[in-house]
């Protein structure tokens, strides 16, 4: 189920609202307060706590990669997923890496490129030139029929596997924990933030993660605006199921419905461990 939005540009996320200030001293998250919860210290409180938590936090980052990979590559082990190549049918040409880059939307080729500036005599950089022009397309013109073998040779360098996991911070990860910030949300709305991202890429269109997001804010707002965070949650993930409709390549929506959504009706704001859920009809546990 590797793929995201063809149309959006260069994977740039462009987000606007600025980061709130994050408390110093973690307050430990209530996850059982009521929806209609009113008081205003109340409210501030359940605030402070949702900024204080991290997705960035190392223990709920390997989490959140260990998610994602049981919905991407059907395994919890995502760092066997490096040397991961194929074309998908998706119409996204080849897709590879712990993240699903694909040759066709930009990302694979920066990918290359940043892992060609670091070490020049690299495998890959050969391709650079095919990589430019099947960018935007499905087309392997210029890659077949050894980039899949090269690629996996390049997964074997500790540097080719630091640029994956550089690009995928500063792409997807990165972009996604400093929203859901902004917008107040803790480590579960942080991580539906960047699963969306991941599937979605960003840009302008109205399936890509901003273009969800609008429309989750049209329903209802987050806590940095006053808003009920599981109520906002339930409108970004109803947003997120709409995206997911529109593409048949996406029209499976477990990963929010037997998954994040499961999370969500649990009060698990925080994604505490154990953790069990469905994707695609195959069962997951952390903890």
């Amino acid at each position: 189920m590797r793929s995201r939005s063809i149309a959006r540009t260069a994977t740039r996320v462009t987000l606007g609202l600025a980061l709130l200030a994050v408390p110093a001293t973690a307050v430990a998250a209530t996850t059982t307060a009521p929806a209609h919860r009113a008081a205003a210290p109340a409210h501030a409180a359940a605030h402070a706590a949702r900024a204080a938590v991290g997705l960035d936090d190392p223990a709920k980052k390997e989490i959140a990669m260990q998610l994602v990979s049981s919905a991407e590559n059907s395994s919890l082990d995502w760092k066997a997923q490096y040397q991961y190549i194929e074309d998908i049918g998706d119409g996204r040409g080849y897709t590879g890496g712990i993240i699903g880059f694909t040759s066709g939307t930009h990302d694979m080729l920066e990918l290359v490129e940043l892992y060609t500036k670091r070490k020049p005599d690299n495998v890959l950089a050969a391709y650079l030139p095919a990589l430019r022009k099947v960018d935007g397309g499905d087309s392997h013109a210029g890659l077949d029929p050894n980039y899949p073998k090269d690629w996996r040779k390049a997964a074997k360098d500790p540097d080719f596997r630091k640029a994956q996991d550089d690009e995928r911070d500063r792409v997807y990860f990165n972009p996604a924990v400093k929203q859901g910030k902004a917008d107040g949300i803790g480590v579960l709305g942080q991580f539906a933030y960047y699963d969306a991202i991941v599937m979605h890429g960003d840009g302008d269109d109205k399936t890509s993660f901003s273009g969800i997001r609008k429309r989750a804010l049209a329903k209802a707002k987050p806590p940095a605006q006053g808003g009920d965070e599981k109520t906002y949650l339930n409108a970004f993930l109803d947003a997120r199921v709409w995206a997911m409709k529109q593409e048949e390549a996406h029209s499976d929506t477990s990963r929010v419905d037997t998954e994040q959504r499961v999370f969500l009706k649990q009060g698990n704001l925080d994604l505490h461990t154990p953790l069990a859920w469905k994707v695609y009809g195959d069962d997951y546990h952390i903890g």
